[in-house]
């Protein structure tokens, strides 16, 4: 329990960014390092953690620990991952409200969001390297960027109509699969 907790501490302790940012210490500790999941259960992971209500670490979190450890390990991994949050937004609260015009502190920041950036793009480019690759993913893609990058629908319906797409096109493709074996 301790090196769940532990572990989802660090994760939370030195990301920065939210979410998404700590998607691949995630990995790195859950699939790499402790093997409490494999690589095809992680990706499925984020799938449920962005379609589900709450933060994707949270809830990434949360799976984890259970996976590991049951409704204990869920506690212990939630409670690791946002204990740091707490107590760093509560310093950086009191901080910020004491040097908020400083110019440095602004500076500081605007080179957090860029290393931010940089984590989540990895991130992504991550998942990108382990799915299926064919004509269906990169339509999905397309569509999913301009609608997002756009704003044209919310987020949810992206992954939904992804859900639906991709039970559509695999249930064809397999479906052909079985009559040729017939």
């Amino acid at each position: 329990m301790f090196r769940i907790f532990f572990t989802f501490f660090k994760i939370g302790l030195f990301t920065f960014g939210g979410g998404y940012s700590m998607i691949p210490l995630i990995h790195f500790y859950a699939v790499d390092k402790f093997h409490w999941i494999d690589e095809k259960e992680f990706i499925d992971i984020i799938a449920i953690a962005e379609s589900t209500p709450g933060p994707i670490a949270i809830n990434s979190a949360t799976y984890v620990g259970y996976k590991t450890k049951g409704v204990l390990g869920s506690a212990a991994a939630t409670l690791g991952v946002v204990l740091p949050s707490i107590i760093i937004i509560t310093i950086i609260s009191a901080f910020l409200m004491r040097y908020k015009d400083n110019v440095y502190v602004e500076y500081a920041f605007k080179g957090i969001r860029i290393g931010v950036a940089v984590l989540i793009l990895n991130a992504a480019i991550r998942i990108y390297k382990k799915i299926d690759k064919n004509i269906m993913a990169y339509i999905l893609v397309v569509f999913g960027l301009v609608t997002v990058y756009f704003d044209l629908i919310p987020i949810v319906f992206v992954i939904l109509i992804g859900g639906i797409v991709g039970i559509i096109y695999y249930a064809v493709i397999n479906g052909k699969e079985v009559n040729k074996d017939a």
